[in-house]
């Protein structure tokens, strides 16, 4: 007598990549975008050294003491908290959306959306590579300005903490504005000619090349509305002596200003970042 075949068995289903999973593979990811970035000998020049080579030129060339004594202080330490709040926007706007916007255009992106690999994961890989590198690009530039230069850093807790607070509200808000813009761009080719301008010019006008209370006041204004501007003011209540806030414009470091627009770029960043991104571009 015949026996009707059996059934196969049943294929087990493909482990899910829950929230925890994709965190652990976006840890994991951190470690593959650090060596991809100082792999690329140009983009660690203009993203990671380029504010403490900034800093030596300056450094070196405007030399004495500035402020009403006895809070003066050398040039040296007058231009660090700029270059501080520059370093920020270089790597998360500038070396980010650079970034992006190449791998966009080679493929990369089309690759890893045929993966299982979430948006998520690839951003916690990139959110932590602009960290970690934020990081070790601050910490050099300090130490140059104390070993080289003599500046003397605040040791008391209160600006330390003004300063990691600053430092981490700006950087993920800065690192938010560059995934939006990668997807400004049209090719990988064009991503420099894209962002550089915008970033150099926002450095200018943000107090981090020239002293913002020279900057004329349209122009002020016109600052006041981005992000950097209120990076660099929030570093400098954080690195300068507190009689240096009489020469803000409004006369004060405004840190809770400082937070609020933080804040909102930082949502702006987030709700832009999540309308463009794509895996491959739309027209593409």
């Amino acid at each position: 007598m015949s026996t009707a075949p059996s059934a196969p068995a049943a294929t087990a289903p493909a482990p899910g990549f829950g929230p925890s999973r994709t965190v652990r593979l976006g840890i994991r990811r951190i470690g593959f975008e650090l060596r991809q970035y100082f792999r690329a000998g140009d983009q660690v020049f203009f993203t990671f050294l380029f504010p403490t080579v900034i800093f030596l030129i300056f450094a070196t060339i405007f030399t004495g003491d500035i402020g009403e004594s006895p809070d003066t202080v050398s040039m040296a330490a007058y231009y660090l908290p700029g270059l501080v709040a520059g370093g920020i926007l270089l790597a998360g706007v500038q070396g980010l959306s650079i970034e992006i916007a190449v791998e966009k255009s080679d493929g990369t992106l089309k690759r890893l959306g045929g993966s299982p690999v979430s948006p998520v994961t690839y951003f916690i890989g990139k959110i932590g590579e602009v960290f970690v590198t934020a990081v070790l690009q601050i910490g050099l530039l300090m130490t140059v300005a104390v070993v080289a230069f003599g500046v003397e850093l605040p040791t008391d807790a209160a600006a330390w903490g003004r300063f990691a607070w600053v430092f981490v509200l700006g950087l993920l808000t800065c690192t938010l504005v560059g995934i939006a813009l990668s997807a400004l761009p049209r090719s990988g080719k064009t991503s420099s000619a894209v962002v550089i301008p915008v970033v150099l010019l926002l450095q200018f006008i943000s107090g981090v090349y020239i002293a913002f209370s020279a900057l004329p006041e349209w122009l002020q204004n016109v600052a006041s509305v981005f992000p950097l501007k209120w990076i660099a003011q929030g570093m400098r209540a954080s690195l300068l002596p507190d009689s240096f806030k009489a020469a803000e414009a409004s006369g004060e470091w405004e840190l809770g200003l400082t937070a609020l627009v933080l804040a909102i770029w930082l949502v702006v960043g987030l709700l832009l970042s999540r309308l463009t991104f794509r895996w491959i571009r739309r027209d593409g």
